[in-house]
């Protein structure tokens, strides 16, 4: 992990990039691009000449087999891995030596299955988790950091006083409820592109309709999502399209406008059938084709 000065140093390095103009936020704009990205580990190829854009306002859900390079392709993003051919853009400008403290200096967060809360905390700890409000002194400023994370839970997270507190433990919220929790804290901090990995993995019907409305909520303060699941039934209803990667390559990237849930899943068994998928018979299971 980077020391301070040394984080404060790569942000610098990466400074030209951010904040980014009232063009660049208007929406539609492109925010993050991939060119011809490839990663191999080993004798292993896991990406193979990928081109993915993302813009601003937009959801993308990213589908893919297990073993497709999701995981390759978000750590690309978010200065985990370096590509060994291709570039990355971001507002329309190449992102060179990413590393994640840079990556979260452009303001990309990573919303992970683990969620990355701590049970046994209250919910503002969990909010200003890493990035407190201090005084002069350094002292934190444990009364405003419950204001802002009360204001957060019934502006942004529907809750109410009589039902969750600031002082109320993680443990106490639904799996949705967590999910959502930390997308509110992404936003909070001024996140432009927020990627959800596998954020409806162990929930239930109820607690994914929940996560569904904080992903809608992501468009709805004109940043940028990355929905990566196996569950096209879950993506389609937020995502503005859809990009299939099937074994390091994209193999389709739809627009959900232009199609009809039936008629993608129809496309997506056609994929399948031709042999563009590793394993049709998984993908019935993993809700990429119907049943």
């Amino acid at each position: 992990m980077l020391e301070p000065e040394a984080a404060r140093s790569d942000a610098t390095t990466l400074g030209a990039l951010a904040p980014a103009s009232a063009a660049v936020r208007a929406a539609g704009v492109v925010r993050l691009e991939l060119r011809g990205v490839s990663k191999s580990f080993g004798g292993v190829r896991v990406l193979r000449d990928v081109n993915f854009e993302l813009r601003t306002g937009e959801v993308v859900g990213l589908l893919g087999d297990n073993g497709a390079g999701k995981s390759t392709l978000i750590k690309i993003m978010t200065g985990v891995h370096s590509p060994d051919a291709g570039e990355m853009l971001f507002d329309g400008r190449k992102v060179e030596h990413l590393t994640v403290q840079g990556a979260r200096a452009l303001g990309i967060e990573t919303v992970f299955q683990e969620r990355a809360l701590a049970d046994q905390l209250p919910l503002w700890r969990n909010i200003f988790m890493g990035r407190p409000i201090v005084n002069r002194l350094g002292f934190l400023r444990v009364g405003e950091m419950r204001r802002v994370t009360d204001q957060l839970m019934s502006q942004s997270m529907g809750f109410t006083s009589a039902v969750l507190t600031p002082n109320t433990h993680v443990m106490g919220l639904s799996g949705g409820e967590r999910q959502g929790l930390a997308i509110v804290r992404a936003l909070h901090f001024e996140a432009e592109v927020i990627i959800l990995d596998e954020p409806t993995m162990g929930l239930s019907l109820k607690e994914t309709d929940k996560l569904l409305q904080f992903v809608s909520s992501i468009r709805a303060a004109n940043k940028s999502a990355i929905f990566i699941d196996h569950n096209i039934f879950h993506v389609y209803s937020v995502a503005d399209r859809i990009m299939l990667l099937d074994r390091g390559r994209i193999a389709g990237n739809f627009p959900t406008s232009r199609y009809t849930l039936d008629e993608l899943t129809g496309v997506m068994r056609e994929l399948a059938e031709s042999g563009r998928f590793t394993d049709p018979e998984r993908l019935q299971t993993t809700g990429l084709a119907k049943p």
